[in-house]
């Protein structure tokens, strides 16, 4: 990111987002079924490079298990409705019916329940018996507290999600979370973030991170820009963390981290962008919230919107467009970006002449002032 200066002494460094940028075909172009969209994280084949986001509104064990065999991995929020209650769908229901001018309040009630580490095995085992890919993720901090119940049930890749989270949290009163340590001991692959510079991103990719999740502040169930001031335009920081990524890979001798964009993801041509700026994959929300059989009923929201001290997200309509089959993998029946999400990235790469996402992660991008 190039440094502008503010005011005297005060010094500012200018970013781009998605929609700053637009990607440049190159001089051949391929048949779209011949370009692949597949995506390796460590042992784990997925055919299209998508995490979803550990939400309650997005991700049930259904659903996980839907994703899995779509092709992509949703992300069991473990702190969320479905550890916490036996049947959840009633408290889904009533958050879906709440008036806008209830929802924070009666939401911040809802989430008081306690988890019950019995109801993080019985979820996780109920995805496990399905065959697909298992994902679960947790706040750095709830990690210390569950992941051994965690890795008990069987998960096959932990994720450990917050607003923003680093590998050197200083806490006075608390014993932090030594991410280094806690990563070497485990024996399964660990997702962190989010974080949105390259120095940031290196301290997580030395703790040993199989991946990182790159972006905080920027999704549609987000108010964190409006609270506390913190946001990163998404091409900018994708292309940082990539290539903190590429100096990594030399300072180890060759150890890969994969770099997953985590949010402002809300259209196809925004997956299309995150590769292109350097992602492996993406992290999406609120686009599969608009699915038929989505647990939101229509509505989104995140972690954020029910913290019990300050707030910084909310529940929001998004309505829905489709089956989840559709969103993902078509056919649409909208030009607006929303359906067939990986479809419009394969015609992207092949539009632009690449076939696979190692290849187009070198596709040329433009400043785009228009």
């Amino acid at each position: 990111m190039a440094e502008i200066e503010l005011a005297p002494g005060k010094r500012v460094r200018s970013a781009y987002s998605f929609d700053d940028i637009a990607i440049v075909p190159s001089r051949r172009t391929r048949d779209h079924r011949e370009v692949s969209t597949s995506w390796q994280i460590d042992a784990y084949n997925c055919e299209i490079p998508l995490l979803a986001a550990p939400m309650d509104s997005v991700v049930s064990p259904e659903i996980a298990i839907a994703l899995g065999k779509l092709g992509g991995i949703g992300v069991l929020n473990l702190e969320g409705l479905w550890t916490r209650y036996e049947n959840p769908k009633i408290q889904l229901g009533e958050i879906s019916s709440l008036p806008n001018e209830q929802a924070t309040r009666r939401m911040q009630e809802i989430y008081q329940a306690p988890i019950r580490a019995e109801l993080i095995k019985e979820r996780i085992k109920e995805i496990r018996s399905s065959g697909v890919t298992v994902a679960a993720a947790l706040s750095p901090q709830r990690t210390q507290e569950f992941y051994r119940t965690v890795l008990e049930a069987g998960v096959d890749i932990f994720v450990i999600r917050g607003t923003t989270v680093s590998a050197e949290h200083v806490a006075g009163k608390a014993e932090a979370l030594n991410l280094k340590k806690f990563i070497q001991e485990l024996d399964v692959p660990v997702i962190v973030g989010g974080c949105a510079t390259a120095s940031g991103a290196m301290h997580l990719m030395r703790a040993g991170a199989a991946g990182v999740l790159v972006g905080f502040g920027g999704g549609a169930a987000h108010t964190t820009r409006q609270v506390l001031g913190i946001s990163v335009p998404m091409a900018s920081a994708v292309a940082e963390v990539a290539s903190a990524r590429r100096e990594y890979l030399d300072e180890s001798g060759g150890r890969y981290v994969h770099v997953i964009a985590d949010g402002s993801v809300g259209k196809s041509g925004d997956i299309a962008k995150a590769i292109a700026c350097g992602a492996d994959a993406v992290m999406m929300g609120s686009p599969l919230a608009k699915a038929e059989e989505a647990p939101g009923r229509g509505f989104h929201w995140g972690t954020e919107a029910h913290h019990e001290d300050l707030p910084r997200g909310t529940r929001v309509h998004v309505g829905t467009v489709g089956t989840l089959a559709e969103i993902l993998l078509g056919p649409s029946h909208s030009a607006d970006g929303s359906m067939n999400l990986f479809g419009a990235l394969r015609r992207a790469m092949a539009t632009s002449g690449y076939s696979d996402l190692k290849e187009f992660q070198r596709v040329e991008i433009v400043i785009d002032r228009g």
